[in-house]
This record gives C-alpha cells, structure tokens and sequence, in this order.
C-alpha cells in the first residue's frame, strides 16, 4: 500500500462571490485504503470540498495534494490526467441513454484497457453490484436503483487511487444501498482505493473508518468518538 495520502488538504479555505465562505482553514488527511464520511447541513460546503479533491473546481486558498499531485501545480491538461485517476459517484447516475449496462460501465474504462479486456471487467464490476444478469439491458428498462449501481460500478471498474462520492445512495432502497456498501467497502479493503464520501444516509456510516461532520467552514470528527 502506498504511503502517500490520497487526499492531503491544510488550511484550505472557499468563499463564493457573495462572500459566503463555506471552507475555512479547514484539513483533511484520506489515506489509501481508508473510507471517510462526511456529513454536514445542506449548504455547508460538502460538494465543494469534493469537487475541490476531484479537479473539478479551481483553488482559493490553502494547500491540497491529491493523489501526491500539487493541485496549485498542475495545468488544465494535467488536471484531466489527474480525474482519470479518480473514481466519480454522484447521486445523478449520468448514463448514456444509448448504451447498455456493460457498455456503460465499459466507458470507465477507455483509454486504460484493451477492448477484450473491458467487457470481462465490466461484467465483474456489474455483477459486484448484483447486476451480472443485466449487463446487457439498456438504461431505460433499469430501475433507479439499478442505474445508480451501473454508474457505481462505471465508477469502481478501474480501480482508482481516489473514490469521490456524493449523496450515492440518497434514493436507493436498502437491496441497492447494501449492493453499493459491499461494493465500496471492497474497493477500500481489496483495491486500497482512498474513498471520500458525502452524504446524509447514515446507513453508509456502518461502513466507514471515520465519519466528520463539516459546519462553518470547519470538519469536526463524530466517530469514532475518541479521534
């Protein structure tokens, strides 16, 4: 397992132009294999904070490693480089209404693997998630539940250093919430991928090693409670 944090963040501060600031000096350490959750009102800078540690949003202030890279340091064409090392879940399961299951979750996998390799990996990656007799059904004839594990597994099928999460499992029911919490917890302890998620479900704290909750600006530990 690698050394080096995932995500390495100090000091790091946002404010939006209506001089709201939602980050304030605020640090985090994510290690490789770790899952931490946070939590925290609506408004309060949760998804800012992710799409900061994803490249998806310039820095103000403050320092922030991502996968060992300097994000101060890197260009746009290496910021890009970067995201193709994370794994992206968000609570808009984003497929192509044009693609099935399997090439869907195939799309997670263009540029890093040869296309005999892809479908195998896709149908894996599927049937963690309880999907393998699905593979080949398009998104229209999936529930809502079995979309957002197609995009879950679209999102875990490289395997990637970094695992950013926002709001995953809000609107699945508890056979599709488990599916995605087996799925993760495996991404964590057998790939040693860091996991950073945001959420108000609770049901995935049973999963985490930590669980922060993010209020004016700052992250305050709520479990375990002797951290």
């Amino acid at each position: 397992m690698s050394l080096v944090p995932a995500i390495a963040a100090h000091d790091l501060s946002f404010t939006y132009a209506a001089e709201r600031t939602v980050l304030s000096s605020l640090s985090l350490m994510v290690a490789p294999g770790e899952i931490v959750v946070i939590t925290g009102a609506s408004g309060a800078g949760k998804t800012t904070l992710l799409t900061l540690c994803g490249a998806l949003r310039s820095m103000q202030a403050g320092e922030l490693r991502i996968l060992g890279r300097d994000m101060r340091a890197l260009s746009a064409s290496e910021q890009r480089s970067l995201r193709s090392s994370i794994g992206f879940i968000f609570q808009s399961h984003h497929l192509i209404d044009a693609l099935t299951a399997r090439q869907n979750v195939i799309m997670g996998l263009l540029g890093s693997r040869a296309p005999e390799e892809a479908s195998p990996l896709a149908l894996a990656a599927l049937t963690s998630l309880r999907l393998g007799h699905r593979a080949d059904a398009m998104p229209e004839h999936l529930s809502g539940g079995e979309r957002q594990r197609v995009a879950v597994a679209r999102a875990l099928v490289r395997k990637p250093g970094l695992i950013l999460a926002d709001e995953p499992t809000a609107s699945l029911d508890e056979l599709s919430a488990n599916a995605v919490k087996e799925a993760l917890s495996d991404a964590a302890r057998v790939d040693c991928s860091a996991i950073l998620l945001v959420t108000h479900d609770s049901r995935l704290f049973e999963v985490a090693d930590r669980v922060l909750c993010l209020n004016n600006g700052k992250l305050k530990c709520v479990r375990p409670w002797d951290a």
